[in-house]
């Protein structure tokens, strides 16, 4: 297989209605792999909702009750992993035989994790990367993750790996799975700045692979009448105006950014060019110095509590 059409979903997700949130995505699924696409691509949080703009009545030293009910909806919408939504989630994709990468708000215990899980057509769920770094105002509503969930998945047309947001700022981070091999690198968020696209395309041409960035478009429409987010809340403020976009092993733009609206992004890979591009640089091969640089990934699970 030389050539792999792969798409980037852009979705609003509804905040703290999760069933809704999975009929649409059903729907734009099922509409990417009619198009003919073998991998899809959905928004950082997209299971369990990201809440822009919400501040959570929280300052420094402080909390509200009022705050505090709004985490309780925040986690009531949060999704189990494995659970009932993450049966059902790619069952659209496995129809048609597509790879699926979704972002979610995970439960466990009494802690959320921004999540990203890999979807197999034959196999379902087959791996989990948990956020490692919440940005900012992230920090209060989830947890970190560990170095045991830093997956390289494997599929018919190449390596699959992710970094969620910011994370794709994290140049350790980064050298880690391209030392995993990643070629197809699956950038889940909810950056929309036009400073998000040079990152996108900064990870291809260092990466030497190919990058697909999906974003949410969401408005205030898509929040509860009883949310009210700090950007106003006329029913058509855009709060994340999407951004989806995918590149080369060089860097460049393949197929959007995509601005102002849901969608489905799609673009024809070359996997050919994978070579292509790791002619002059491989940044954990011939272009590396392990003489002068060495980088140590614990992968060791960090749990609280050990019973032995």
């Amino acid at each position: 297989m030389n050539t792999v059409k792969v798409a980037a979903i852009q979705i609003a997700s509804p905040l703290f209605d999760t069933p809704a949130a999975m009929a649409k995505g059903e729907e734009m699924i099922r509409e990417a792999a009619a198009a003919g696409a073998k991998l899809v691509v959905l928004p950082e949080g997209f299971l369990g909702g990201y809440p822009k703009g919400l501040d959570f009545v929280i300052s420094i030293g402080s909390r509200t009750a009022e705050g505090r009910d709004l985490v309780r909806r925040h986690f009531e919408s949060a999704v189990d992993v494995p659970g009932p939504e993450t049966d059902r989630l790619p069952e659209p994709s496995a129809e048609v035989g597509a790879h699926l990468v979704a972002g979610v708000i995970e439960r466990s215990g009494s802690t959320l994790y921004c999540s990203a899980l890999f979807f197999s057509p034959g196999d379902g769920l087959v791996a989990k990367h948990r956020k490692l770094m919440p940005t900012a105002g992230e920090r209060y509503l989830w947890g970190q993750g560990d170095g045991s969930t830093l997956p390289a998945v494997p599929t018919e047309f190449g390596v699959l790996g992710t970094a969620i947001c910011w994370e794709n700022y994290m140049p350790l981070l980064r050298q880690a799975m391209y030392a995993k091999g990643v070629e197809i690198w699956c950038a889940p968020t909810v950056d929309d700045r036009d400073q998000w696209q040079s990152t996108i395309r900064h990870i291809g041409l260092e990466g030497r692979c190919f990058v697909i960035s999906a974003a949410p478009f969401l408005t205030r429409a898509d929040l509860p009448d009883d949310v009210h987010p700090a950007q106003g809340d006329d029913a058509n403020t855009v709060l994340m105006g999407g951004g989806s976009v995918i590149t080369s092993p060089l860097g460049e733009v393949l197929a959007g950014p995509l601005r102002g609206q849901e969608g489905v992004l799609l673009a024809e890979i070359d996997l050919n060019d994978l070579t292509r591009g790791r002619f002059d640089f491989d940044s954990a091969g011939h272009y590396s110095r392990p003489d002068v640089f060495t980088l140590i990934v614990d992968e060791t699970a960090r749990p609280v509590t050990t019973f032995i």
